[in-house]
C-alpha cells in the first residue's frame, strides 16, 4: 500500500480551485491547454497541441540537492515531437530532427537502420534489458458475449494460433511467446504449484479448473505442418465438446448458428498488428471459425474498449513488481460491469476475486509472490485470452551525443533522460555542438 500511495500525483488544491488568466474558474474534471502548476524539476515551457511540447528545467527546483536527485535532470531543455505516422517519425530521426528514438517495430529494428549515420557510428543502436515490469499482450475475449462463455471454445482459439510461423514471417524470429500475465518477473507461475502457492490454491480447489493442480500451463507449439495439424485437431475436439459441429466448413452450434467473430484492431498500432491478425484469421478459418478484422482509428478503438463493444481485441496489461489494488480494475467481478475498467475480458470469477484480495492484503513479499503466482495460474487456465508475444528488451536508437552512468540501474530500463547528460565532445563528432 505505501508503494501504491507513492505513485499518486499530489496536486495543488488551491490552483485547481482558482481561476485562469482570463478569470475563468478551473475545473479539474475537464481537459485544459493551460500549463498546470507543478512541483517537479521541469515545467512546460512551450507547446503546440498534437505536435510539440518543450520542458524547461526549473533552476531553483526545491529538491535538486536531495540525495535521491543528485545526478538527475541534467538537461536544460527537453523537447518531444509527435508524429501521426511512424514512418515519418523514423525519417525525421534519420534526418537529425530528433536525437533519440524508441523503436517499437522489430521489423524496423532489424531492417531500417542501415543508413550512413549508423554505419559510421554517429548513431548508436542499443538494447536495454527490462526488469521492472511484467506484461500480458493478448487477443482478449469479451466473455460478456455468449459465444465466449465456454472456456473450451476460448482454448480452441489458442490451438489455431501458429505463433512460431508468424514470428518467423513477420518478426524475424525475435519475439517469444507470453506464458504468464506477469511475464518476465518472479511473479509468473511455472511448473506445478508448490509450497505456499499450493496451500493458497487448495482453499479454492472447488472453484478453479482442475488443471491448475495437475499440469503446468503452456501454450500450444506449432511452427511445422505436423504440429499445426495436431493443434487444429485438438481445437476441433474442444469445439465438439463445447457443442459445435462443422457444417459447410463452418463451426455451428446445435441451433445451427455459425460461430462468427470480429477482431478489433487499432489502425495506428506501430507493430502493424493487422498483418499478423490477418495471418491468424487464415488459421481460424481452417478451424471453421469465421473471423472478420475491423481496423478503426485510435479514438473509436478506445471508445469501443471503454464500453466493451467488441468480440476480440488486442490489449496489453503491464504489471509492476508489486501488484496491489489495481488488480481489482483488471480482473474483478465488480470491474467487469464498470465501463472504462481494464477488465476487458469481463472476468467474473469468485476464485479470482478471492485471490485479488489476498494479493492486496499480503503481509510479506513471499506471500505476495505466492499469491500472485496463484492468481496468474488461475487466470491462465481459464483461457480468457490467447497470449501473443513480447520482447524483454527496449530498443533505442540515438545520435551519439550523450553520456550516462555505468552501470545503469538494474531496474528502470534505459532511464533516459532522467540520469543521462549531454556530452559536448561526442556531440561535436556528430555535427552538433
Amino acid at each position: 500500500m505505501p508503494l501504491i500511495l507513492g505513485q499518486l500525483r499530489v496536486l495543488p488544491k488551491h490552483w485547481w480551485e482558482g481561476t485562469d488568466a482570463s478569470g475563468k474558474k478551473r475545473d479539474i474534471g475537464t481537459s485544459t491547454l493551460e500549463p498546470p502548476l507543478g512541483n517537479g524539476a521541469y515545467r512546460i515551457k512551450e507547446f503546440v497541441p498534437g505536435r510539440t511540447v518543450i520542458y524547461g528545467r526549473v533552476k531553483d527546483y526545491w529538491a535538486k540537492d536531495l540525495n535521491v536527485n543528485v545526478g538527475r535532470d541534467n538537461f536544460d531543455e527537453i523537447r518531444f515531437e509527435y508524429f501521426r505516422d511512424p514512418t515519418t517519425a523514423l525519417e525525421a530521426f534519420k534526418a537529425d530532427h530528433a536525437d533519440w528514438r524508441i523503436e517499437n517495430s522489430v521489423k524496423n529494428w532489424v531492417t531500417a537502420y542501415d543508413f550512413p549515420a549508423v554505419k559510421d557510428k554517429r548513431i548508436v543502436l542499443e538494447e536495454f534489458q527490462l526488469r521492472d515490469r511484467g506484461i500480458m499482450r493478448a487477443f482478449a475475449f469479451n466473455t460478456r458475449r455468449d459465444k465466449f462463455k465456454d472456456a473450451r471454445v476460448r482454448r480452441a482459439f489458442n490451438f489455431a494460433f501458429d505463433f512460431e510461423e508468424m514470428n518467423n514471417q513477420f518478426f524475424f524470429g525475435q519475439y517469444r511467446r507470453i506464458n504468464s500475465y506477469f511475464e518476465g518477473t518472479e511473479l509468473a507461475c511455472s511448473g506445478l504449484p508448490q509450497g505456499e502457492e499450493l496451500n493458497i490454491l487448495e482453499t479454492l480447489r472447488d472453484k478453479v479448473p482442475p488443471e491448475v493442480f495437475t499440469a503446468p500451463y503452456a501454450n500450444p507449439v506449432a511452427g511445422t505442418p505436423e504440429r499445426v495439424r495436431a493443434n487444429l485437431r485438438e481445437g476441433m475436439r474442444l469445439m465438439r465438446e463445447a457443442g459445435y459441429e462443422v457444417r459447410d466448413q463452418q463451426q455451428a452450434s446445435s441451433s445451427g448458428k455459425v460461430l462468427s467473430v470480429e477482431i478489433l484492431n487499432a489502425s495506428s498500432d506501430p507493430s502493424g498488428a493487422e498483418r499478423y491478425i490477418l495471418f491468424y484469421k487464415s488459421f481460424l478459418s481452417r478451424l471453421g471459425i469465421e473471423a472478420n478484422v475491423r481496423s478503426v482509428d485510435d479514438v473509436q478503438y478506445e471508445n469501443r474498449l471503454h464500453n466493451f463493444d467488441f468480440d476480440i481485441a488486442t490489449v496489453s496489461w503491464p504489471q509492476s513488481l508489486t501488484p496491489g489494488n489495481e488488480q481489482r480494475d483488471l480482473w474483478s467481478s465488480q470491474a467487469a460491469d464498470t465501463a472504462g475498467s481494464r477488465n476487458y475480458a469481463g472476468i467474473k470469477d469468485p476464485a479470482v476475486d478471492a485471490l485479488i484480495d489476498r494479493v492486496i492484503f499480503a503481509k510479506s513479499r513471499d506471500e505476495l509472490v505466492a499469491t500472485t503466482r496463484a492468481l496468474d495460474r488461475v487466470l491462465l487456465w481459464n483461457h480468457y485470452v490467447v497470449p501473443q508475444f513480447t520482447y524483454d528488451k527496449l530498443c533505442a536508437a540515438r545520435w551519439d551525443r550523450f553520456g550516462r552512468p555505468d552501470p545503469l540501474p538494474a531496474y528502470g530500463g534505459l532511464a533516459f533522460p532522467a540520469i543521462w547528460w549531454w556530452d559536448a565532445e561526442r556531440a561535436a563528432k556528430t555535427g552538433r555542438s
